[in-house]
């Protein structure tokens, strides 16, 4: 009998109560630092646009659409490995791989890699399009800002092991 079936995935339990508030702090504590720092080292600061403005005109958003963006992904996640053995009949051990350890089988790690890049996709595409919309005009700029954001702000959680915590 395997016993990994019971096991919530880390991925899993970080939008589970009462983690959820952890996550959400954790998420806002790491996007407010990487909107300020993208700030200056983008030089976004103008005559009408200063670090406090920028900061309170984007956080939320910021904030609200990374989390979207990580619910997206673990939702994909968590259909893929409930639909697993009935629908796309995958093996046990792949999907002990995606529930419990991405390391243990390629296919596995394959697929929470790509989850994490779906997430970050809608991370960039939420902050090119919405967040920065009318905050950053330059095309190039926001595009790079967009993408920092992607990058720094990925659910890197997805890949780690479960059996890790417990």
């Amino acid at each position: 009998m395997k016993v990994y079936n019971v096991i919530f995935p880390i991925w899993l339990i970080i939008f589970l109560p009462p983690v959820i508030i952890v996550t959400l702090i954790g998420n806002f504590l790491i996007d407010s630092l990487v909107v300020v720092a993208c700030f200056h080292a983008f030089r976004l600061a103008s005559p009408s646009m200063d670090l406090k403005t920028f900061y309170k005109k984007s956080i939320v958003k910021v904030w609200l659409f990374g989390f979207l963006a990580d619910f997206i992904g673990a939702a994909l996640l968590l259909l893929t490995g409930l639909a697993g053995e009935a629908v796309l009949q995958l093996s046990d051990d792949l999907l002990e791989g995606i529930f419990y350890d991405p390391y243990s089988h390629p296919a596995a790690l394959v697929i929470l890699f790509a989850c994490t890049l779906l997430s970050g996709f809608f991370i960039f595409l939420f902050n090119y399009r919405l967040t920065f919309r009318k905050l950053i005009e330059d095309q190039k700029t926001r595009f790079k800002v967009a993408l920092v954001l992607a990058i720094t702000t990925l659910p890197w959680t997805f890949l780690l092991p479960t059996k890790w915590f417990y």
